[in-house]
Parts: structure tokens; sequence; C-alpha cells
């Protein structure tokens, strides 16, 4: 059983359904309650459909001299991110939180005319010294799914939990990615257990804030891995799958656009441009 965690039920329903359109105005941050505790809204029974990217990046970095087809399809060099986040600037685009996205499926909350997520898997230490800098820079907010193993062993090539803090304490999304980077599908409950509710209570621990974001490693979950997750205090769960549209009840099958490595900014508009 789970029962030494706070178990939070959401009571949606599984499948999609049409709903009311939400009017874009502004993004807050999630409700609190007295303690400074994330709390999730009430849901007012209300289906909602929202088209807003969520964009998934690996690497910011210059490629190795030995890359392969897989790095090369994650990796957008620094320069290219500084370009990506220059045309969100002048385009309009105002990135969110999956908070602020969960809120509005929830509540009907305003968010702003065009909103983005950004979002970042695995936790490479080139999220803290390539990204975080540039996103501090434009003051823009992104979420980052950490494999919490590789911080417990002071991986070099990874985030430490200092610079984890730090970055969570500027205003980042810290979310859950695993412990070990082990794909979900076919799993025991105890793995699952392990793998999942490990990584929300680490991150709980060194942040200071309980995360409610969840991302598959590669993608890759079943039945099994969705009943347990909605056992947890995951509120909202990403996949790899394509997608522009957001719904009330798809909270942990969410779909994400990837970006393709290498993309220039013109491209990435492109992207954004299909989902409006």
């Amino acid at each position: 059983m789970i029962c030494a965690w706070a178990i939070i039920f959401m009571s949606l329903p599984v499948g999609t359904r049409n709903g009311a359109s939400v009017h874009i105005v502004s993004a807050q941050d999630v409700s609190s309650d007295a303690q400074g505790v994330r709390v999730s809204p009430q849901w007012d029974g209300t289906y909602r459909r929202i088209r807003a990217p969520i964009l998934m990046y690996h690497y910011i970095s210059e490629l190795p001299f030995d890359a392969d087809d897989i790095r090369r399809g994650l990796t957008v060099t620094p320069t290219q991110f500084r370009s990506h986040l220059d045309m969100l600037f002048y385009e309009g685009y105002t990135p969110i939180s999956l908070y602020d996205l969960h809120d509005a499926l929830l509540t009907g909350r305003p968010l702003p005319a065009k909103p983005v997520v950004l979002t970042f898997d695995d936790g490479h230490l080139d999220a803290y010294t390539q990204a975080f800098p540039l996103l501090r820079e434009y003051n823009f907010t992104a979420t980052f799914f950490i494999i919490t193993g590789f911080a417990d062993r002071n991986c070099v090539d990874h985030l430490s939990w200092a610079q984890i803090r730090e970055m969570a304490d500027a205003g980042m999304s810290m979310e859950a990615h695993t412990k070990t980077h082990s794909e979900l599908d076919g799993r025991t409950y105890e793995f699952l257990v392990y793998e999942i509710l490990g990584s929300l209570e680490s991150l709980a621990y060194y942040t200071g804030r309980q995360p409610h974001m969840f991302s598959y490693p590669v993608g890759r979950y079943d039945a099994e891995t969705l009943r347990v997750m909605g056992q947890t205090t995951v509120w909202r769960a990403v996949t790899t799958e394509p997608g522009y549209t957001i719904t009330t009840d798809n909270r942990l099958q969410v779909p994400r656009i990837r970006v393709p490595g290498g993309a220039t900014a013109a491209q990435l508009l492109a992207i954004l441009q299909a989902s409006e």
C-alpha cells in the first residue's frame, strides 16, 4: 500500500470530452494553503480543452564530436536556444507552468493569449549551466524533469541537489522523472512505487516543495503505471505522444511537442503556429 504518502485522488473520469473554451488573459501561480503548500484547485465540473503547446527539450549544449543520431536529435545548441527564447518574446508567446495549465483546465482561470510550456527532460547539467541563465535573462519560467537517482549519486553530467534547489528557489518547476530513468511499462507494483514515489519524495525533501508533475521515461507506461500514478500526489503526467490539445481529464496522458535537434527559431515558430 502507499498509505504512508499523502494521497490525492482527482475526481475526474477517464477519457476525453469536449468542453467549454477558456478565455485567455493572464497566468498566476496555483493556490496554496496557509502553510504555503500547493493545493490542487477543486474541479468546477466543466470539461475544457486548451490548445497550449508543451515543448520538450533535452540537451542545451554543443554537440560532442562523437554524437550519435539519438544525441543529435535531442540537442539544441545554446545559440539556437537563445534564438528560440528571442522568438518567443518577440512573437508574444508567454511561457507558463504546468501548474498554471492545470489550474486553467480545472477552474477556467485565464491564461495569456499565446501560452507555451517549456519542459526539459533528464536533468542534464546543461539545464543549469546553459538553459537556466538564459531563461532568467528573459524572465521565463520552465519545468525540469529530474532523474533523482543521478542527483543522489552526484553524477557529474547531471544536476546536483544544490543546483536543483537553486533553480527551484528561482521559480523553476523541478518535477519527477523517476529515480533511475527506467521504462515503466510491464513493471511490478513495488517497482513502480520505488521509481515514482521515490523520485517525488526526494524532490520534496531537497527542494522543500512537493512536486505534482511527472514525465514518463522514454514515454513508456501501461495500465498498471496509470493505476499506481492515480494513487499519488501527481496532478499531471506528460508523455512523448505528439499533440497540442490538453484536456481537463487527460491529466496522466498529457501530450507534448518534441523540439527537433538543431531546430532554428523559424522552425520552432512554424511548430507553434500549427497549434493556433
